[in-house]
Order: C-alpha cells, then sequence, then structure tokens
C-alpha cells in the first residue's frame, strides 16, 4: 500500500469492489434513526460516500442535518482560469443544489473552514461540530447517526473530520460511522476492514436521485477548462464507484482491538525498575517548574474538594493540601501511595487512596479535579468513561486542570494531545486558561459560562 495517490491515476476499476462485494454478505446498515448527521470535509464528500442514505433519511421523515467543514476552494490547486474564492463559491453552489436533489429540507451548515487546513483549524471545527451535536440531541442518543469520512481514506482533511467526529459523537453516545472515498481510487480489496464494513443496499430512487446529485457536482466531474491545472478531478473511472447500488460505511472499531489501559502490574514494574522516583519528580527541574505552572494556573486561591488523579508519591498533593478544604489523592501503584502516605503522613485533610480509574471513582462532588500525567495510560474508550465521571462529579463552579506530557511514547495506549482533543469535546466545558510548550500541554476546564480570574476577583 503506497502512502500518496494522484487523482489523475485510473485506479481501482469498479468491475474489482463489484465482484467483491457480490461474493460477500454485508451486514446491512440498521435504519432506525430519528436524526441524520452528514459531515463532509469538502463539498460533493456526502453525495459521494452517503447520498443515497441522504434520500432514504428524507424519505422515512428523519430530521436531516448537513455539515460541510470546508468550500472546498483547493480542488484545483494550479487552475489558471479559477481563483480559489472563484472555486469556493462554485463549490458551495453545487452542494447546496445537490442536498435540494437528495433531502430538499435538511438543515445545511457551511463552516467555511479552509481547506486543506482543517488540522491547523482543529480547535474550531470541534466547537462548531460540537454545538451543532447539541442543537439536535433527542431522548435516545443512540437514534443518532453520524457519518463522516473514513479516518483511513488517505486524504488529510477527511483524517481529521473522522478523529474529531468520531470524539464528539462518542461522548454524546451517538452512533457513528465512517464512509470512504477515496479508499475506492487507491485501495485494493484487502485494504478495508471488511468487519467493520454495513452496507445500504439503494433502492431505485435512492440510486437515481443520487446520480443526479453527483452531476451537479460540475467542477469535480468535468474539467474546468482544457487547460493544464484544470483538469478532471473526479474521472468517469471514479465516479463508477458512485454510481453502484449500495453505499458501504465502516462502525466504530471495535474497543477490543483498540489499545487496552495499561493496568496496575504496568506501574508497580515501572517503580520496581526504576526505584523511588522513577519519572524524577524531585530531582529534575523540569518537573519542579511543571508544577509551578500548574499550580499558578488554578484558577482560585482556595482549592475545596479536591480530587488528584495519578497522585505518585504526593509531591504535587503536598501544595494542592496548603489549599484545599478536603484531598482525595489515588495511584495504582503500591510503591506510590506508601511513598504518599508518608509523606502526606501529618496532613490531616488528605485521603490517599490506592485504585486505578475508572473502575475506583470516588463517590463525591468537587470542586477541582486534578488530572495531570494520566490520561494517556487511557484507553479511548476508558478515557471517555473517565470523562463522563469528572463531568458527573464536578460541582457546578468547579474546574478540571489537566497536564500532560505531548511526546508518542510507545507503550502508552494515546498521546498526551489526544486527551486534550477528548478533554475539549466535552460538552458544557471550556478553555478557562491554556499554556502549550512542545513538551506538554496544561489546560484548566471549566462549566460554560466560564469566568475568568479578574472576573472571579471582580476586577470586571
Amino acid at each position: 500500500m503506497s502512502a500518496a495517490f494522484s487523482h489523475l491515476e485510473a485506479g481501482t476499476p469498479e468491475s474489482v469492489w463489484h465482484d467483491e462485494f457480490a461474493r460477500r454478505s454485508l451486514r446491512p446498515l440498521d435504519v432506525q434513526f430519528e436524526v441524520l448527521v452528514v459531515v463532509a470535509a469538502h463539498p460533493d464528500d456526502e453525495t459521494l460516500g452517503a447520498g443515497g442514505l441522504l434520500h432514504r433519511a428524507a424519505r422515512i421523515g428523519a430530521r436531516v442535518v448537513v455539515v460541510i467543514a470546508t468550500d472546498g476552494e483547493a480542488s484545483h490547486p494550479d487552475s489558471p482560469t479559477h481563483d480559489r474564492d472563484t472555486l469556493a463559491r462554485l463549490r458551495r453552489n453545487e452542494v447546496t443544489q445537490a442536498i435540494a436533489i437528495l433531502a430538499p429540507d435538511a438543515e445545511v451548515h457551511f463552516l467555511g473552514l479552509p481547506d486543506g487546513l482543517l488540522n491547523e483549524r482543529k480547535g474550531h471545527l470541534r466547537e462548531r461540530l460540537g454545538a451543532i451535536f447539541d442543537i439536535h440531541r433527542t431522548a435516545n442518543p443512540r437514534r443518532v447517526l453520524v457519518v463522516a469520512p473514513w479516518s483511513q481514506d488517505r486524504h488529510r482533511d477527511h483524517r481529521i473530520i473522522a478523529e474529531v467526529t468520531s470524539t464528539i459523537a462518542l461522548h454524546r453516545r451517538f452512533t457513528s460511522l465512517e464512509y470512504p472515498v477515496w479508499a475506492w481510487h487507491w485501495g485494493t480489496v484487502d485494504d478495508l476492514p471488511w468487519d467493520r464494513v454495513v452496507a445500504l443496499p439503494l433502492a431505485d430512487d435512492e440510486l437515481h436521485a443520487k446520480r443526479d446529485a453527483l452531476a451537479c457536482h460540475v467542477s469535480q466531474i468535468s474539467p474546468l477548462s482544457e487547460q493544464p491545472g484544470d483538469e478532471v478531478l473526479l474521472h468517469l473511472g471514479m465516479q463508477d464507484h458512485f454510481h453502484r447500488d449500495i453505499e458501504v460505511f465502516l462502525a466504530a472499531e471495535p474497543e477490543d482491538a483498540q489499545a487496552d489501559s495499561l493496568d496496575a502490574d504496568w506501574f508497580e514494574e515501572f517503580y520496581r525498575r526504576n526505584g523511588d522516583d522513577p519519572w524524577g519528580f524531585e530531582s529534575r527541574w523540569y518537573e519542579q517548574r511543571k508544577r509551578a505552572l500548574l499550580l499558578a494556573a488554578l484558577p482560585a486561591p482556595e482549592l475545596g474538594d479536591v480530587f488528584e488523579i495519578g497522585c505518585a508519591t504526593g509531591l504535587l498533593t503536598a501544595q494542592l493540601a496548603a489549599r484545599a478544604r478536603e484531598v482525595i489523592a489515588m495511584d495504582a501503584a503500591t510503591a506510590a501511595v506508601e511513598a504518599a502516605r508518608d509523606r502526606l503522613a501529618a496532613e490531616t485533610r488528605v485521603s490517599v487512596r490506592q485504585g486505578r480509574i475508572p473502575e475506583d471513582w470516588p463517590s463525591g462532588r468537587f470542586d477541582t479535579i486534578i488530572f495531570s500525567e494520566v490520561g494517556y495510560y487511557l484507553s479511548p474508550a476508558d478515557l471517555q468513561h473517565t470523562l463522563l465521571l469528572i463531568e458527573a462529579s464536578l460541582a457546578d463552579h468547579g474546574h478540571v486542570v489537566a497536564c500532560h506530557w505531548r511526546h508518542t511514547v510507545a507503550e502508552y495506549p494515546q498521546t498526551g494531545d489526544e486527551v486534550h482533543e477528548a478533554l475539549r469535546s466535552v460538552p458544557g466545558w471550556e478553555t478557562a486558561s491554556l499554556h502549550v510548550e512542545r513538551d506538554f500541554v496544561l489546560e484548566v476546564f471549566a462549566r460554560r459560562p466560564a469566568r475568568s480570574v479578574a472576573e472571579m476577583d471582580g476586577l470586571v
């Protein structure tokens, strides 16, 4: 499998995919939904990947929402006849016409983010998508179906859309699926995770509507002109993939296929091999400085009831206790808990407990929750469970303080940046303060609307 592809190549013939579909028994897509949200990176993604589904949703009376992240203005970067603004206007008009055919009553959101730069605008994308998703919540969140491009489609914008959409949908407990677009062009039958494939057979009216909608995207299915740089983006061979009588979607990766959370034994062994201060909390200036920054980021002088997740040997715990009413400090490793208890023996306001999250979450409500250098040890599923517990335990005017190493560690299920992406997707939270360095990210979250330190201190 090559790392890149060209839209000018012939690509995989549709006959190859047709034969593969014919020999497989594909699971049917469950269409028992009340709301369908189709997220597209560019105008035409929604038609190519989910045009039939959009028409089905409109026919069964579901509420239909379409979100177009960019205007697709970078589709012809070397065009001598169309500048980016012209292409943006053209493509927005095309997708409007296409959706009018597929789902005339659909609610359409144009985010207008820059084509090719969704990674750089990920925060804006996450905020806008989250707000749109929240408008369309139902009593049964599983009756909301969200579909977005496939994360492995080999298009950077498709990957970012998939990652952000799936994280937001997961936290809201929506059902989410992904649709391939370019994979049909560059891929082989061995490149698709068939155990995750679900299919929607298209009725004649759905197939005709999809073909008519695709015809609206003239800038993509025809050359802009005969000049170099204006070549057709979706040649006839590529279009063949979207004239088939089924649409194919990929279910979320099963939890048992995801990386597991690191268990207590891993931490016990880490302490055994590396001594009483395995991370250098006491010896490294890096750690001392980071603790000072974290303490300075705490927005109130009095922290109230505090829960510190992953207290290690209790260095930060002791400083938190000086500003807290009560502190529950928890760690999974026996060596860490014993060291913390020795250090904090005279602190009557501190309770040091051995346990791991999310399984051993304490009861009660907390004004301050410290989530520092622990999130990347959790699997995506355990992290989402933990965020739900934090949300349920956080006092109305409470704060969550998160700090994580940003470099990739092979043994860790996630990166620090991925953890903070998940934190930022929690409905009703906003970032009260943010400090980012090459090595770590320090972020304070509060319920909306968050008050600044100056506002809490009566200065504004």
